[in-house]
Order: structure tokens, then C-alpha cells, then sequence
């Protein structure tokens, strides 16, 4: 099937129903109908009115319940809100059947330009992530700052236990895989994808691991979520092939924000390697690593994630020092230590640990990684965000071609 063609699943208006999305404490959902798109959001309602907008961007198998656990971090620092894709969580399938990272990234342009809400601080993580810098690169209008927690973004020698996420751009692969792995109850998917994505799986509570299933098992009845997962991939595979101004290594040097980098040493997705990369690439960069972080640090470790955003705010001079330390200080609605969301990427969120975690942070193009234990910080960049031409991600050319597959993997 081509990429032209409509996608092998039911219209939005005739898919089975299906029991809802959790909304956990404090969220609401709502669903916005966009041209081509509808798209569930979760939202907080911001604490005081005038907080700087926020939007978070989830990766592939994922869902805005990614992200559940940094908003809650986030309280009082920004009005966070958090779609889910077209054909992930609780958003049908687009009407074009396409799932190329630029029609992400235009499904996330038309949310913006609908809602009036930029520009934002916009996050994103994974297959997110390569959506964001695109949407960043494209519309600097949109964007006031940029987040990425492991962005996907092309790498020449991919680590082993990402190959199979890749090889559902292969025809066939997934099916068989699906085939081989049809016994496997939703306890097995969830497990086997939490062993992907975190650094330390064990780190997700028994209720964590219990909303996580019962979000997997919701997601199996629909008849459209493999399709979605292997088209996503593919177009993830073939947006790595692009070369030239549509590259994504190119786009990301075009990104004017102030950009912060998060990168986990345990990542069993995207190299560990590459935020040495990604640093030099963004030309106002800040790199976090965390070293027993896998390949969502903002779930596993909420806390860190949220002080370093708060640290890029006063450096850029959103966030006054002192209102910051007091955010900090809060911790947050639970307090210092509260528990986050940590279920796995595939399978929606559930409450876990939460926690600090030892970090290493360098601004500017930075060339070295410390993957040790200790805090590092270094601050001594500027951080100007420049003006540039207003595009429309629309002139995208990537492509999602090939057979439908489908499979089960999160990332």
C-alpha cells in the first residue's frame, strides 16, 4: 500500500468503541477536530492565569500520558498541555492514512495555529522529538523554547536493541512478529517494552505496572493501533534517509530556540553517543545526561528533567531565579520526592518513583559527556533566539510508503 492510499482500517466515525483513556489527578482530556485530524489533548488547568504555554510532544507507541508526570512537575511554571498523535492514545487515525514525521509535525503546527497558543515551550521525546525539532525548524514563530528528551534523530550505527523498532519499516517483519508473539498476554507486552525503554524497569510501581496493562489491553481492541506503530516507524526510517535542507540533522543546526538536551546513559534506543551530536548541532544547546536513565527520562525521573527546564528558564530569562528555587522547592503539587508517572511508553501511565537523579549539565556546543555520578554545571553561554522566515511544514517530502505490518515495540 502506498502512501496515497487510505489506510486499512475503519473511518474515524465507524471504529469500535473503546473505553476511554485514564485521565489521571488533576488532568482533563478534550478532543480537538482539526482538518484532517481529530486529536485528544490532556491538559492541567494552570495553577494562576499568565503561565507561559507549554506543549509535549510523545514518541512512537506512546501517548500524552507520557508526560503526565512532568506536567505534574511542572505546575506553576508553565500551562502544559500534551496531544496525542493521529492514530496513538485517544486520537483516531489521520483521514490520509499518513504517518510521515512531517504530517506529525504538520498535525502539531495546526493544533498551534488553531489554538493561538504560541509560541510555546515545546517538548518532545523520541520519534516527538524529531517531530519537534522539525516543528522548530519550520516555524520558529511557534517555538520559544525546545525540550528533547532522547530525540530520534538519524544515527549511522544504530545499538543493537533498536534494531527491531527499526525493521518495522520492512515489509513483513512485523507481521511475523506479530504472528510469533500472538500467545503473549498484555503483562508480557508491557514488561517487554518497560525492559526497552527504562533504565531501571523496576523503578514502575505495582500501580503503575497495573494502568500500564490495562492501557495496552485497551490499545489491542483497536483495530488500527499496529498500523499506526509500523506506518510511524516507517516514516520515522524514512525521514532519517532525507538528505539536504529536509534532513533532520540539517534542521536541527536551523533551530534557533534555546534548546535543552536530555539524554539517558541506559538508552536502549536511541545512542547514548549522539548527544555529543545533538549538542554541537542546535546552536544554543544545554545538555543533561543522566547515566541510569533509559530512553524517557521525563518519566523515570521527573524531578531532574523539571529543574533543568526551570534552569534553561533563567538563563534565558523566562523564569525569575528566585520564583524558580521555590518551584523547585515545592516540588511540585506532591512535594519534594513525590511520586511520577512511570509506565511504559507503549502502554500509558501509571504512578512510580520518581526521584533525583545525578546529572551532568554543559551548555553551549558541548563535546564531552560525563557519564559519571556528580553534578556538573556549567552556564557560561548566551542564549539569543533570533527571528526567521515563517514556513509551513506542508513542504515537507517524507514519505510513508511500503505494506501494512504490525508490531509490538515502544520507543
Amino acid at each position: 500500500m502506498s502512501s496515497t492510499e487510505l489506510p486499512s482500517v475503519p473511518p474515524a466515525n465507524v471504529l469500535p468503541r473503546v473505553a476511554p483513556v485514564r485521565a489521571g489527578e488533576g488532568e482533563r482530556l478534550r478532543t480537538v477536530a482539526l482538518p484532517g485530524i481529530t486529536l485528544s489533548v490532556r491538559s492541567r488547568p494552570p495553577v494562576r492565569e499568565g503561565l507561559p504555554p507549554a506543549l509535549f510532544v510523545h514518541g512512537l507507541g506512546g501517548s500524552s500520558q507520557n508526560w503526565s508526570a512532568l506536567m505534574a512537575e511542572l505546575d506553576g511554571v508553565v500551562d502544559g498541555e500534551a496531544p496525542d498523535l493521529p492514530g496513538f492514545g485517544d486520537s483516531p487515525p489521520p483521514d490520509d492514512g499518513n504517518y510521515s514525521v512531517s504530517a506529525h509535525a504538520r498535525a502539531v503546527i495546526r493544533l498551534l495555529d488553531a489554538s493561538g497558543r504560541g509560541p510555546v515551550h515545546l517538548f518532545g521525546n523520541s520519534l516527538g522529538g524529531a517531530v519537534s525539532t522539525r516543528v522548530a525548524a519550520l516555524r520558529p514563530d511557534l517555538v520559544r523554547t525546545l525540550t528533547l528528551v532522547s530525540p530520534a534523530l538519524p544515527e549511522l550505527r544504530v545499538q543493537r536493541t533498536a534494531v527491531p523498532t527499526g525493521l518495522l519499516a520492512v515489509p513483513g517483519v512485523a507481521a511475523l512478529f506479530t504472528r510469533l508473539t500472538r500467545a503473549w498476554t498484555a503483562e508480557q507486552r508491557v514488561r517487554s517494552v518497560m525492559a526497552l525503554c527504562y533504565g531501571d524497569p523496576g523503578r514502575v510501581t505495582p500501580e503503575g505496572f497495573r494502568n500500564a496493562v490495562q492501557e495496552m489491553e485497551r490499545r489491542l481492541r483497536l483495530p488500527y493501533f499496529w498500523d499506526a506503530m509500523a506506518r510511524s516507524a516507517r516514516g520515522l526510517v524514512d525521514a532519517y534517509t532525507l538528505g539536504g535542507q529536509h534532513g533532520l540533522w540539517r534542521q536541527a543546526e536551523r533551530v534557533l530556540a534555546p534548546t535543552l538536551l536530555v539524554y539517558g546513559g541506559r538508552d536502549r534506543l536511541v545512542g547514548f553517543r549522539m548527544a555529543q551530536r545533538a549538542a554541537r548541532a542546535f546552536r544554543d544547546s544545554r545538555l543533561v545526561t543522566l547515566p541510569d536513565a533509559g530512553h524517557v527520562a521525563m518519566m523515570e525521573y521527573p524531578e531532574t528533567v523539571a529543574t533543568a527546564f526551570r534552569e534553561l528558564l533563567v538563563e534565558t530569562g523566562e523564569l525569575d531565579a528566585v520564583k524558580a528555587r521555590r518551584t523547585e522547592t515545592a516540588g511540585g503539587p506532591g512535594g519534594p520526592g513525590r511520586s511520577g508517572a512511570a509506565a511504559a511508553p507503549d502502554a500509558g501511565a501509571g504512578k512510580g518513583t520518581g526521584g533525583d537523579a545525578d546529572a551532568n549539565v554543559t551548555t553551549g556546543t558541548a563535546t564531552d559527556v560525563n557519564t559519571g555520578r556528580g553534578t556538573d554545571v556549567d552556564t557560561g553561554t548566551g542564549t539569543g533566539t533570533g527571528t526567521a522566515a515563517r514556513t509551513d511544514a506542508d513542504t515537507d517530502t517524507d514519505t510513508d510508503t511500503g505494506t501494512d505490518t504490525d508490531t509490538s515495540a515502544g520507543g
